[in-house]
């Protein structure tokens, strides 16, 4: 059972990313994080994104058993992230502590250290699991989103048969699909094995993504040169530790799509993709066929989970049967006088919206 003795938690300057990263590693190494509190995402153009940085830092008995970085801006705290929309592009989720492994610290002894640092008026937390969000203080705004997942230790002691879980519908497009695309060639799923490759397939499905959501009007998730720059930076640190899946589903010559694929722990985390939706074969479905083939890789290489990220797209929630919630909030003191205010406000006006 985690042990659950109080914590010291300090708000401590950071002055030294480089430090910072090596203190990070050596608590990660106890920890097996989520990929997305490892330091090879924190840690990405982190003096960048953390302009402003503030580290609370966990200790039992002079041992460091946590860390959480936040940046502060305009009076708010963010969590893992910077409060810029810009910077923030990556979108993180699974956010919260680095803890070590077997140890328990209340969310509330480290919401009451946030609230502690000085500027600190409201709380950002982006991503977060339920229970350090409905301990933040007074929600100001808040979003639950469903994160739909695949669990491939439940699905091998039922047997491994992964199509077999899915609804009829679902079965039976991914199958016609997958016989389209068979027409043109053997449909295979490959991994980059190197730097380089990993790099050139990431440009390559930056510019099936794009392509793909500019002809819906919409920008894309690589508009932006920051969100380009920051995984540029991040594939050769994950490469090189065994944290990236960039993954090329090809049928004979013909390029299905890519997955960019983030890891750590035996959880596979399906981050973004880049589809030929426009040279997509009659009843070709490209999303079911990529996501189902590296499903089915993951399950084969020992993988626990297929988190397939947060978001309500039918394409998610066709491929697998659990979910996990994630909360996105903003949070005022509970003590404080705006705090206390908008409680009784939504006591006497509930379901109206507060401006920020």
């Amino acid at each position: 059972m985690p042990h659950a003795a109080s914590a010291r938690i300090d708000a401590v300057p950071v002055t030294d990313f480089q430090r910072l990263g090596q203190d990070w590693r050596a608590l990660e190494a106890e920890a097996a994080p989520t990929f997305f509190r490892s330091w090879t995402w924190v840690g990405t153009l982190a003096e960048e994104r953390f302009p402003d940085p503030v580290l609370l830092r966990a200790t039992r008995g002079g041992r460091v058993i946590g860390l959480a970085l936040f940046n502060r801006r305009r009076r708010r705290l963010f969590l893992g992230e910077s409060g810029d929309p810009a910077l923030d592009a990556p979108f993180v989720e699974h956010n919260g502590p680095l803890v070590a492994a077997g140890v328990a610290i209340p969310p509330a002894e480290w919401l009451a250290a946030a609230w502690r640092v000085r500027g600190a008026g409201r709380l950002v937390l982006s991503g977060v699991e339920r229970e350090l969000a409905d301990r933040a203080g007074v929600a100001l705004r808040r979003q639950v989103r469903l994160a739909p997942y695949v669990d491939l230790e439940a699905l091998r002691g039922g047997g491994g048969d992964y199509l077999a879980t899915l609804s009829a519908n679902a079965r039976q497009q991914i199958r016609r699909s997958m016989r389209a695309y068979a027409a043109a060639g053997p449909l295979r799923i490959q991994r980059a094995e190197t730097e380089a490759e990993a790099l050139d397939w990431f440009e390559a499905l930056m510019a099936l993504h794009q392509a793909d959501w500019q002809a819906r009007g919409r920008p894309g998730a690589f508009a932006h040169p920051f969100m380009q720059r920051f995984h540029r930076a991040l594939i050769p640190v994950a490469q090189a530790r065994g944290e990236l899946d960039l993954l090329r589903v090809i049928a004979g010559e013909r390029v299905v799509g890519f997955l960019y694929n983030l890891r750590a722990g035996g959880v596979v985390h399906a981050y973004q993709s880049g589809l030929d939706r426009a040279g997509a074969m009659a009843h070709g479905k490209p999303g079911l066929t990529c996501h189902s083939l590296a499903i089915l890789r993951a399950l084969a290489a020992g993988d626990a989970v297929y988190d397939l990220m947060a978001g309500s797209q039918r394409y998610k929630t066709s491929l697998a049967r659990q979910e996990a919630r994630l909360v996105w909030v903003t949070a005022l003191p509970a003590d404080s006088l705006t705090g206390r205010a908008l409680s009784i406000w939504r006591c006497i006006s509930p379901g109206k919206t507060v401006p920020e």
